[in-house]
């Protein structure tokens, strides 16, 4: 079995900053890590290699320092990566960036001679929780697709999904070769061992570019040109706190209060 697995590297921090001019997250200078819901989808992706075999590869879109992250995915099950970077590709949105991943996939499957049985994504990235790309990707591609995965497994050569709800979860069976989208798990991502990280160090990232004869992209679809989407403004919301605490009385009274406060302001 041959799985794919696309992650980002993300800001490690909550305090996003926008350049004022092109509207895209400024990552310089702020340290960055896997996307925690990609670092699931990978750690899922192991645990399906290691019951029913085949190989890992993973694959992510963004500049040169994106080769760290890759690094550290092969340190913990990752058996291949990929670096799909290009300038050309700078500033898509999440339209864009799912088609060049999607070009991105086949593009691997012509380097490996190999084609992908499942393709995993995070449910969405934390730096701009659109959750969007995974579906575009299938979209792209013409493949059935789950969300929300917190499981799976194969059965009778169909891949079943687990998908968590509030009365308990959905079973999904999905016939191969398709994509998932996860989300928190149960278990938590495997931690690398001294020597996997020193393997992952010193392994050859592969690098696709625009250039590359393997990827063949419209070049309409791609970066800020190949972008439907346009950020206009973007602003920090005023946190106010005018919330009123009713403590010191029973049930029945508290209620009483806050019917009255409710009137007196109009609301009820």
């Amino acid at each position: 079995m041959n799985i794919l697995v696309c992650i980002k590297q993300v800001p490690d921090t909550t305090e996003i900053k926008i350049d004022p001019v092109k509207h895209t997250l400024i990552r310089e200078g702020v340290p960055s890590i896997v996307n925690p819901f990609d670092a699931c989808a990978l750690e899922m992706a192991v645990r399906l290699k290691e019951k029913e075999g085949g190989k890992v590869m993973v694959v992510s879109m963004g500049p040169a320092q994106a080769k760290n992250a890759l690094k550290e995915c092969l340190s913990v099950g990752a058996d291949q990566a990929f670096l799909v970077t290009d300038r050309a590709f700078g500033g898509s949105d999440t339209l864009a960036t799912s088609y060049i991943l999607s070009r991105a996939v086949r593009a691997v499957e012509q380097k490996t001679g190999e084609s992908v049985d499942v393709i995993f994504c995070g449910k969405q990235a934390i730096d701009g929780d659109t959750a969007q790309v995974g579906p575009e990707m299938a979209e792209h591609m013409d493949l059935p697709h789950v969300t929300l995965a917190t499981g799976v497994e194969m059965a009778d050569g169909k891949l079943r999904v687990q998908r968590d709800t509030d009365e308990g979860h959905d079973i999904i069976e999905v016939d191969l070769p398709a994509l998932v989208t996860v989300t928190k798990t149960s278990y938590d991502p495997r931690y690398p061992s001294i020597k996997s990280k020193m393997a992952a160090n010193r392994a050859v990232i592969t690098e696709i570019t625009n250039s590359d004869p393997d990827m063949i992209c419209d070049q309409e679809r791609l970066g800020l040109n190949g972008s439907p989407t346009k950020v206009k403004k973007t602003f920090t919301p005023d946190q106010t706190k005018n919330g009123v605490i009713i403590s010191n009385e029973t049930g029945p009274d508290a209620a009483a209060k806050l019917a009255a406060m409710l009137s007196d302001a109009k609301i009820i």
